[in-house]
């Protein structure tokens, strides 16, 4: 009945969520550790903040070095997330005998290696089932539930805060801009939302999924990763009349020995469980030989949901078994990589949103510059605009949008029409293209 004893590095959002699991459910955490866990040092930016759970003054520091090198710690929670000090603080914590558990995916997709490294080299764990997908198992499940399968294809939705402004725009019939204030407002989205709603994050996770199911490291400046920042109220409402929902899609498939890759606002069809995911959740769609495809939902972040990953890495290491799994987990290893197919050859349909001038021979010029570039039409939608009178020709022809679904192509082929119609004076600003999953 040893307790752990846990150095917390970081008591904002999540690090209160998981001191409340630790102190308030103590008696189930010890019966389902086989021994206490308790809080033993608490590292904070500022001691003199009001803070929303009350913890012993005598455990609270903000020193965090001390906290990761300190002699009565068994296991650092680094959850201050980004680079720095968290990886020197990770290495100080290995290097000083202690596991550690983290919910930093960047800092992961940046130093893995070096982290993991260091952790075989001196005999300790690295748990981080919160860095992906908030409190959906996921890494548990590619890690070991799923080890006897080859995976085939990965197709998630990783960033709960654009699945939520993507949901709200189309529900409620608002302006991207204004959802992305309430998102921030309800605590979805930081006061820089770039990460999120440029498609960053969603990346970075998608990099993590990448490395358990195929064993090879990728980073996102080596696949097409888009946001959903230029996405309007528009091409939602054309995608749902398609009979499509609009999705931040991560997705990797191994394809004839290769990886393809890509994080981008995707076209996803309305009968699909992932077009049926909304608000701030998360869902991982996994396909392996064996398993055939399995589902896995809830939400992506908030306080709560990731804390629970957080306590379950901790409980984890109190028995004994995150140290058993470690050394087998095949993350960061020295062995071949696969291949990352190149962006051009991807294969897949596509969704185009132009705006044209409404006058003769501007859809002639559009099918011309598709058809030169080998790239069929599926459909066309062009509502009815009014009758443009103007003899005069003082004004110009008006603008309408024209929605174009394209056959399967090449990813190499549709940009390189999609820059010769840029130079086409019939079109205006703003044209989209999203992909449109199978």
């Amino acid at each position: 009945m040893q307790p752990l004893r846990v150095g917390l590095i970081g008591l904002g959002t999540v690090g209160t969520g998981v001191s409340r699991i630790l102190l308030d459910h103590a008696d189930r955490v010890t019966r389902r550790a086989g021994r206490p866990i308790e809080l033993t040092r608490v590292a904070v930016r500022n001691l003199d903040k009001p803070r929303e759970i009350d913890l012993p003054a005598e455990i609270l520091t903000d020193d965090s070095a001390a906290v990761a090198r300190d002699p009565n710690v068994d296991v650092v929670v680094e959850l201050i997330g980004g680079l720095s000090p968290a990886r020197e603080l990770v290495l100080d914590a290995l290097s000083a005998g202690k596991d550690v558990v983290t919910a930093n995916k960047a800092l992961l997709c940046e130093h893995g290696l070096e982290l993991f490294r260091q952790a075989r080299e001196f005999g300790r764990c690295i748990a981080f089932e919160a860095a992906v997908a908030g409190g959906v198992p996921i890494i548990e499940v590619l890690g070991q539930s799923l080890a006897a399968n080859q995976i085939h294809t990965i197709e998630a939705i990783l960033n709960g805060t654009s699945n939520f402004i993507l949901t709200e725009m189309f529900t409620n019939d608002a302006a991207y801009d204004d959802v992305v204030r309430k998102a921030q407002e309800l605590g979805y989205a930081e006061a820089d939302p770039s990460m999120d709603v440029k498609g960053t994050d969603a990346a970075q996770k998608l990099g993590l999924l990448t490395l358990l199911a195929f064993g090879t490291q990728v980073n996102p400046e080596q696949f097409p990763v888009q946001g959903i920042d230029t996405i309007e109220l528009a091409d939602l409402k054309y995608a749902h009349e398609l009979g499509y929902a609009v999705k931040l899609l991560a997705t990797v498939k191994l394809i004839d020995g290769k990886l393809e890759l890509h994080t981008q606002p995707t076209l996803i069809r309305h009968d699909r469980p992932l077009a049926q995911v909304d608000g701030p959740n998360n869902m991982v769609a996994l396909t392996g030989d064996a398993v055939g495809t399995t589902w896995l939902s809830g939400y992506g972040a908030g306080q709560m949901p990731t804390a629970s990953s957080v306590a379950a890495n901790l409980i984890d290491v109190a028995i004994g078994r995150a140290q058993q799994t470690f050394p087998h987990l095949d993350l960061w290893c020295e062995h071949k990589a696969l291949p990352i197919q190149p962006a051009e050859e991807i294969f897949r349909r596509y969704y185009l949103r132009l705006q044209v001038e409404d006058r003769p021979h501007v859809m002639a010029d559009i099918t011309d510059v598709l058809g030169r570039h080998e790239i069929s039409l599926a459909s066309v939608i062009q509502h009815e605009s009014p009758e443009f009178d103007d003899q005069e020709g003082t004004n110009g022809p008006p603008t309408v949008p024209l929605v174009i679904m394209t056959h399967r192509t090449r990813e190499g082929r549709i940009q390189a029409a999609l820059t010769e119609l840029d130079r086409l004076d019939s079109l205006h600003k703003p044209r989209v293209c999203m992909p449109v999953s199978d």
